[in-house]
């Protein structure tokens, strides 16, 4: 059994703004460790897949830096997707090219910035799921237990009946997908105990991720079988023309929550998306009141405040859930409750065309 996995590094990473930025997005921002997220997740899945079977994808501008960060990986392992239209076009444009080399391949599709903390047992269960696609028609995700009503996140409806195991873990057959709900039903969902939190991660063969392309996402199939052909002939120009006239369309939404045949696994092993500031006050080390700070500061009857200020020192006094990130050309001050509108900010931006 041939494991590929494949990097999913574009995107923008505009939650993290203004750290992160359309030249530097979070996952090239050493932001849990001294590494960059990147590097982190390579070196994570390292004990079972060589260099030659991680390919990534993300735009030109990016795979220049990758390239720069992993020189280990084959230099035809770098995928360029000609411009960002969410994770269904990339994907099946990855997925093209390891379905040409060798359709029997089993896939894992990983996202980039992703903190992932017991990566001992996240291995094993990659390896089983591995296993388990590579011998049916599945395809597979991982879901996360849900510690709290979070509405920033997916949910994945699965059935507690008569699940798929294997080497002492347990693959769920999936009732069906749930967009980000509000706050009362995410309530609702941890109550009945059968969601987990969708993690974005995908494990199936590269044959069968065409038969279900072509079975359950039939808008979708003539883009695929043009792919096949221009990476066949490589006909660059042609990805480039299918890329302009693709949907802009999740995975999620082109193929899993139609598809047949989907399993989830609960994955406890300690997972974030890391999916905005406030998440780092959980991973970076705090003072006695609950302040997460990096960079000089001072605090003073002040707490569960998060601190990114590595130029200047930083002062607060007598606040508490703020979040304070100060870069070189912009201050970020905002209550740790709205974080999630750091990317509403972002979008101003780009309205008012400043740089």
């Amino acid at each position: 059994m041939e494991i590929i996995a494949i990097i999913m590094a574009g995107g923008m990473g505009t939650r993290f703004w203004p750290l992160s930025r359309r030249n530097k997005p979070k996952q090239f921002l050493p932001i849990i460790s001294d590494k960059t997220m990147l590097e982190e997740t390579v070196n994570r899945i390292l004990p079972v897949f060589p260099f030659d079977n991680i390919y990534t994808i993300a735009n030109i501008q990016q795979t220049q830096l990758i390239r720069k960060l992993l020189p280990e990986i084959p230099d035809d392992n770098f995928l360029v997707e000609p411009q960002g239209k969410n994770t269904a076009p990339s994907l099946m444009l990855a997925n093209a090219l390891i379905y040409l080399r060798n359709p029997d391949a089993v896939v894992a599709a990983l996202p980039a910035d992703h903190l992932i903390k017991n990566s001992d047992l996240f291995l094993k269960k990659l390896k089983v799921a591995a296993s388990i696609a590579s011998e049916g028609d599945f395809l597979i995700t991982f879901g996360i237990t849900p510690t709290h009503p979070a509405t920033g996140y997916g949910y994945i409806h699965f059935s507690e009946e008569n699940p798929h195991r294997c080497l002492g873990e347990s693959f769920y057959n999936v009732r069906e997908f749930k967009e980000k709900p509000d706050y009362e039903q995410a309530k609702l969902f941890l109550k009945q105990g059968n969601f987990l939190w969708n993690s974005g991660m995908f494990i199936w063969k590269a044959q069968v991720f065409a038969k279900k392309i072509e079975m359950y996402a039939p808008s979708m199939l003539p883009y695929w079988e043009r792919m096949l052909s221009a990476l066949k002939d490589n006909r660059q120009t042609e990805i480039n023309t299918i890329f302009e006239e693709i949907p802009s369309i999740s995975i999620d939404y082109a193929l899993m929550e139609k598809a047949k045949e989907v399993l989830t696994c609960p994955g406890d092993f300690g997972w974030s998306d890391v999916g905005s500031w406030s998440f780092l006050r959980d991973i970076w080390p705090k003072d006695r009141n609950g302040n997460a700070m990096k960079g000089k500061n001072i605090t003073l009857d002040s707490r569960n405040c998060l601190s990114y200020s590595p130029q200047k020192l930083t002062v607060l006094i007598g606040v508490e859930d703020i979040i304070v990130v100060d870069t070189e050309d912009a201050l970020l001050v905002c209550h740790k409750d709205n974080d999630q509108k750091v990317k509403d900010i972002v979008d101003l931006i780009k309205k008012e065309e400043k740089d």
